[in-house]
């Protein structure tokens, strides 16, 4: 994933001033910044959600600034994940329906669904059986939205303040599981988060500041570095 001289400004505040960030395949960067600093609207134009003003955005190859709405979501829905806060699934569902259902969506057949949703949850820990989702713990629902936006084997899996609604050993483990997701499957992860000890564990910090990311070195010194907010 590449952003490149992104711009955006709404309500004639800049939020995006020139933001460029490299992340390649297999490692995890992290986006630190107070509230209303401009996170969540990078995610969405990483996303596609927000067309920027200006600058490029690119996720598996192709610009999401020059595809047209209908290529854009089939893009995003076979190469990009989503896991927020507080999960965002369907508490009258089980958790295989919710996982198998964004798999659905792409156009996966549905016994190849439902047999991925049963495979990610288990390896992730999270019940298969007929509960509701509304009944499991606030760990268990996050690790079954880890596992929706992993179902499409996405190239680039997006995270939005996913422990902030966590109880502190809930955080520990769901912030274990996304950085390892780059190991274990080979995606990039992009997170935003308040939480530092959270964004600790990536391979690389930034904060996003008047517009500008700012970096905070490395998590690990020996690793390269995998993004650059120029315009500083």
């Amino acid at each position: 994933m590449e952003v490149r001289d992104l711009r955006y400004s709404v309500a004639g505040r800049t939020l995006l001033d020139g933001v460029n960030l490299l992340l390649p395949a297999g490692r995890s960067l992290a986006v630190t910044g107070p509230s209303g600093s401009g996170k969540s609207t990078l995610l969405n134009c990483v996303l596609g959600l927000i067309r920027c003003d200006e600058g490029e955005v690119v996720v598996a190859g192709r610009d999401l600034t020059t595809l047209t709405p209908r290529s854009l979501a089939r893009h995003r829905r076979s190469t990009v994940g989503m896991v927020f806060q507080f999960g965002e699934l369907l508490p009258e569902l089980t958790p295989v329906e919710n996982v198998a259902l964004a798999a659905l969506l792409a156009g996966v057949k549905r016994d190849e669904a439902f047999g991925r949703a049963r495979r990610l949850l288990t390896d992730l820990g999270v019940p298969v059986g007929g509960t509701p989702t509304a009944e499991l713990s606030g760990g268990e629902r996050q690790r079954a939205a880890v596992a929706r936006a992993l179902v499409n084997q996405p190239q680039l899996l997006l995270a939005d303040e996913p422990t902030g609604s966590l109880d502190a050993q809930n955080r520990e483990a769901v912030a274990d599981l996304l950085f390892s997701l780059p190991e274990q499957w080979g995606c990039a992860v992009l997170v935003v988060t308040h939480d530092t000890s959270v964004a600790a564990r990536a391979h690389g910090c930034f904060t996003l500041h008047e517009g500008k990311l700012l970096s905070q070195g490395s998590a690990a010194e020996s690793r390269p570095t995998l993004a650059e907010g120029r315009g500083r």
